[in-house]
């Protein structure tokens, strides 16, 4: 998949489209949640390949009226649409609506679960830098507890044989984290030597309690990345972040604009890619896979 992806990021970049692949296609975005990056990337994905896109706005459907998701399925269903990726705040939602639909589902983040298309990017943005993932020392930073990306980054990276530590505030590591192969940090320092990859999460005010963080000032000092804790990592260390970023609170503004190390708009670009080749395998095996 990354190699195909590989391939429609040079596609993107040469300015050319493969508006044949996915011709007679449709493709529902289908997002319960907002965003900004992934449901439109996912629609330049299918756009470029020729799909026709629809974004149903949920604020304005039925849902919002009440509709169940089995019901919103059903719907749905009887459109007979090819491809319907699914953004829901509830864990689990694509994997139900994937039993129940006949489209190809794809799941774009579920609660704190997983964002595996996140992931895919992430790993093709380090790959295409350092050659590899591989033996690499990725350090993920932040609000570990309620992150989907890090969860998904994880599985992914130590898939590929990548060493992943995990760092923040003792309050937003999940419990038992350490089943899933990733050493536990609750200082920076040490977390960050001999990195090569420094990834930054968002503060998911939205998804916590109050009390598990410290001012905004304090938890830049303790966990926020600027020059001087880069400077602990690799000289080479990448700087990324899946957005949308809080400048001053997990990362310095000159930080995530250093273009000898921040790759943060590059993982956009990637995205676009990485969609591209999803849609096209899932578009090849035909319905009914997740």
């Amino acid at each position: 998949m990354l190699e195909l992806a590989e391939s429609y990021a040079l596609l993107n970049r040469s300015g050319k489209t493969q508006r044949d692949l996915l011709r007679g296609r449709t493709l529902i975005n289908l997002f319960f949640e907002n965003s900004t990056r992934t449901r439109t990337s996912f629609e330049l994905a299918g756009k470029r390949l020729g799909a026709d896109v629809i974004n149903m706005s949920v604020q304005t459907s039925s849902v919002a009226k009440g509709e169940t998701l089995l019901d919103t399925a059903a719907t749905l269903n009887a459109m007979h649409c090819d491809l319907l990726v699914v953004r829901h705040n509830l864990s689990g939602a694509p994997h139900l609506l994937s039993q129940k639909v006949d489209a190809s589902v794809i799941n774009a983040g579920d609660g704190t679960h997983e964002h595996p298309t996140q992931a895919l990017l992430d790993a093709l943005t380090i790959r295409r830098h350092l050659g590899r993932l591989e033996g690499l020392l990725v350090v993920i930073c932040g609000d570990v507890t309620h992150s989907r990306v890090a969860r998904s980054d994880i599985l992914l990276l130590t898939t590929m044989g990548a060493r992943v530590r995990v760092c923040g505030p003792a309050t937003l590591i999940p419990p038992e984290i350490e089943r899933m192969g990733v050493e536990v940090f609750t200082d920076v320092r040490p977390a960050l030597e001999g990195a090569d990859v420094v990834m930054m999460l968002r503060l998911q005010k939205e998804r916590m309690a109050h009390g598990l963080v410290p001012s905004a000032r304090e938890y830049f000092r303790f966990w926020g990345l600027d020059a001087a804790k880069l400077a602990w990592a690799q000289p080479h260390a990448l700087v990324m972040h899946p957005g949308p970023i809080n400048r001053g609170i997990e990362i310095d503004s000159a930080v995530a604009d250093d273009i000898e190390h921040s790759v943060i708009h590059e993982q956009v670009e990637m995205g676009v890619a990485v969609r591209m080749a999803v849609l096209d395998i899932l578009s090849r095996r035909g319905p009914g896979n997740e």
